[in-house]
């Protein structure tokens, strides 16, 4: 294994730990671990492993990682029951509600779902707007999302 991917690796195994809030602490860590790199040097790997800042069970700011690497939108989407609140449809928008601090979590999980009628998305900080590809596909769009949530209608 070359000294990248046994660096990636470890950063994978203590992000998936919740040792990680910020690139300082993956620098800190990965010093401790025998890896000394630069905060660039860490920011890189954060975006190549696809680690994204989201809040950990207690609510606390943290790098996570998704389980798995199936492209379906509920193993992209972490907890999905508890980022979104609600989903309202206008044309081809979906807008969804999330508790504070979860829309960038959320709109990250979404744009690397791999779901094909999402454009993209853009993210506040607890509202999410989610663009269909079809021209009247928000609705389409809110049913999905919200049955992904275990939620029925709109709230």
């Amino acid at each position: 294994m070359s000294s990248v991917a046994a660096r990636r690796a470890i950063a994978i195994k203590l992000i998936k730990a919740g040792k990680i809030s910020s690139q300082s602490d993956l620098v800190k860590e990965l010093k401790r671990a025998g890896f000394p790199v630069t905060q660039a040097t860490a920011s890189r790997d954060l975006e190549e492993i696809g680690a994204i800042r989201g809040r950990d069970s207690k609510g606390l700011s943290r790098y996570l990682i998704s389980e798995s690497d199936d492209q379906s939108i509920a193993r992209s989407m972490p907890l999905p029951a508890e980022l979104i609140i609600s989903v309202q449809a206008s044309g081809n928008l979906a807008v969804v509600r999330t508790p504070p601090g979860g829309a960038q979590f959320l709109a990250s999980s979404l744009d690397h779902s791999g779901i094909a009628s999402i454009i993209g998305t853009i993210a506040g900080d607890d509202t999410v707007l989610v663009v269909s590809r079809k021209a009247s596909g928000g609705s389409e769009l809110a049913k999905e999302l919200l049955s992904y949530a275990g939620k029925r209608g709109r709230k």
